[in-house]
């Protein structure tokens, strides 16, 4: 299965983000996130799409439609939105669904990889 997380703000989340990396094999992983976010690294190989998180809702969700549309193989994608706002969230989410891509999101518990 394919991987897309979005990086942006949370103390912490980028932990979650990590976590799931490292700890599942995945076909390909792609991040989201803000120039901030390109800090982020990883022992496994990654594609990070800058984006501009600052923009109002509309043009976020159609930035990220742009972006992510040839980026998948499958129908579905694991998704995590343990960073981010609400807005953040919501773009992402809608760009999906216009793709359109399938949607299974992902969370690293503390019972381990947790897929709902």
């Amino acid at each position: 299965m394919e991987f897309l997380g979005l990086l942006s703000t949370g103390k912490g989340t980028w932990g979650q983000i990590a976590g799931l990396i490292e700890r599942e094999e995945w076909d390909k992983i792609v991040l989201v996130g803000s120039s901030y976010a390109e800090k982020f690294s990883s022992t496994k190989k990654i594609e990070f799409i800058k984006v501009d998180l600052d923009q109002p809702l509309k043009e976020l969700i159609a930035e990220f439609k742009e972006k992510l549309k040839d980026k998948f193989q499958g129908l579905e994608v694991a998704v995590s939105l343990a960073s981010g706002s609400g807005k953040e969230h919501m773009a992402l989410l809608s760009a999906m669904i216009q793709i359109p891509l399938g949607i299974k999101f992902v969370a690293l518990t503390k019972d381990g990889i947790v897929y709902f």
